[in-house]
């Protein structure tokens, strides 16, 4: 028996309007090294943001803020530590926040957005290599949007300094932090 199985790929215009990240289906996550040499990857569970597209879709906006505490890398000790002072310190810093300040598109279904990133009261410049991936209707008739994104942050540009040395002079956690996003979003 032979199966043959069809992809569909659609690139449907995203329409003018907002936008509504529905966390449940999407995911705000991290990579970063450990020892130099593993992978530490985790993400924040609890987050909100809008995305304004505008006729000319360079002027869109999109606003996301994240809820520190709601930080998860699956270590209930290591969460803890980061939650800490010696990293997010997240009852001084309750939230994190993305402001998108300029959208440029590169080629077919890809984007750069550009925006202001906000960590423990520091805001640094990102670029977001973005993929907008589409838009269909749910069986509920809600119109939805996806979107896949990533970046790559210097954690020290943000405050977020603790460290510990190895015997081999290498460090305990990585300075390079992964952003990777999975964004659906609902029409308004």
């Amino acid at each position: 028996m032979t199966a043959t199985i069809t992809t569909i790929t659609t690139t449907t215009p995203l329409a003018t309007g907002t936008w509504t990240i529905d966390p449940s289906h999407s995911t705000v996550g991290f990579v970063v090294r450990h020892l130099g040499f593993s992978k530490v990857r985790g993400g924040f569970g609890a987050f909100e943001g809008t995305i304004e597209v505008a006729d000319d879709l360079t002027a869109s906006t999109a606003t996301v803020t994240i809820q520190a505490d709601s930080f998860d890398s699956g270590d209930e000790g290591r969460d803890e530590h980061v939650r800490s002072g010696d990293f997010l310190e997240v009852e001084a810093h309750p939230t994190l926040t993305f402001v998108a300040t300029d959208v440029k598109h590169v080629s077919g279904s890809d984007y750069v957005v550009t925006g202001d990133l906000t960590i423990k009261g520091i805001t640094q410049q990102v670029e977001l290599t973005t993929e907008y991936l589409g838009t269909d209707t749910d069986p509920f008739g809600n119109t939805k949007a996806g979107f896949e994104a990533t970046t790559e942050i210097d954690r020290e540009d943000f405050g977020l300094t603790w460290n510990a040395a190895l015997e081999s002079g290498g460090v305990l956690v990585g300075k390079k932090v992964q952003i990777v996003l999975e964004v659906q979003a609902t029409k308004a």
